[in-house]
């Protein structure tokens, strides 16, 4: 039988590590992990946001501009808004963060 780890042990494992997180709407964050509570509110530094631009027209795949935001002191995500997190990840080939480095 496979061992079972419940998910806040898995983002305790994350702390001190780099995490990639997607946000309600289109915004992805890629950071270190400083901290978390049992609302899946995170304290990150060296955060790093990206938000997909779109304009009032429908725009054809890839020609949405993609604003990069660095941030220079810990920041405070609200849970409410986190949809998923990625330990470690600093996000695949077709996210946000990708397309800019």
């Amino acid at each position: 039988m496979a061992s079972r780890i419940l998910p806040l042990e898995l983002i305790d494992k994350a702390i001190g590590s780099k995490i990639w997180i997607l946000m309600r709407g289109q915004t992805e964050i890629v950071g270190t992990l400083r901290g978390f509570d049992d609302y899946v509110n995170l304290v990150l530094e060296d955060a790093v946001e990206y938000t997909r631009i779109t304009s009032g027209t429908m725009t054809m795949p890839g020609e949405e501009e993609i604003r990069k935001s660095d941030v220079q002191s810990e920041i405070l995500l609200n849970g409410n808004h986190v949809t998923v997190l990625i330990p470690g990840g600093t996000g695949p080939e077709d996210s946000l963060a990708s397309r800019l480095a």
